[in-house]
């Protein structure tokens, strides 16, 4: 299993038919066998809160019930999650007209009577090239400035301790950005890991890695010891794919 950080997407559907459920495996499937990354298929019958208490990043196909709408609100507004992306499905042109009263950021509205598979992998494949236009910087605000920090300049990331926020180190800058590496974690991408309770690492920033004696050197020779022993064999595994 990958961890927080890596390329990883979950395709949750929310959906009691089981011929639409099967269908939508099929089609998810086809389309991933043109990305070289892991994905989970996660299907409820009905809304539950344990299906957004992930970190990944999320693809609802949501068919359309009495509840769509809760479930919607509660993962825009309540969880302020605007990054996922939802595709809903529905029968009665009522239940769209109900959720284009909404301001809810729906990609598309696909009718299950109306060439139901073919609009699918349609949108599927709108919402991968979505996942692959992310942002390749770090952008935030501390103290009214504004940074925009890309992400091959990072080498990598403290938890400063005793305080509510990391320390980001380029080969000649340090920048202070407020938060917890748990949380900054999911703002990088795949060449980004956690390397220990207090440190990310860019693999990409990594000439060598004395196995050893543990010991890091990024590029600008800088040398650290940052890697916990849980997960030392994680990076040297990460490292080999580099």
């Amino acid at each position: 299993m990958k961890k927080v950080g890596e390329d990883m997407i979950d395709f949750i559907v929310v959906e009691d038919n089981l011929y639409y459920i099967n269908e939508s495996k099929k089609i998810i499937d086809k389309v991933m066998m043109s990305y070289d990354m892991d994905y989970y298929f996660i299907v409820y019958d009905k809304y539950r809160k344990e299906l957004l208490n992930k970190d990944n990043f999320k693809i609802y196909i949501i068919s359309y019930q009495e509840d769509s709408i809760k479930l919607i609100k509660y993962i825009r507004e309540e969880l302020d999650d605007w990054k996922s992306l939802v595709i809903i499905l529905y029968k009665d042109k009522k239940d769209k007209e109900e959720l284009l009263k909404e301001n809810l950021f729906i990609v598309d509205y696909i009718n299950k009577r109306k060439h139901f598979e073919e609009k699918l992998l349609r949108n599927i494949q709108i919402c991968l090239k979505n996942y692959d236009q992310r942002p390749n910087s770090l952008k935030y605000t501390y103290k009214n400035i504004l940074y925009n920090i890309e992400f091959n300049k990072i080498l990598y990331i403290e938890k400063e301790q005793d305080n509510k926020r990391c320390i980001i180190y380029t080969k000649n800058k340090k920048y202070y950005i407020p938060g917890t590496l748990n949380n900054l974690i999911k703002q990088l991408d795949n060449r980004f890991i956690k390397s220990s309770r207090s440190y990310i690492i860019n693999t990409e920033q990594i000439s060598s890695y004395d196995i050893k004696s543990n010991i890091l050197t990024f590029k600008g020779k800088i040398r650290l010891n940052c890697i916990s022993r849980d997960n030392k064999k994680i990076v040297i595994n990460h490292l080999r794919r580099v």
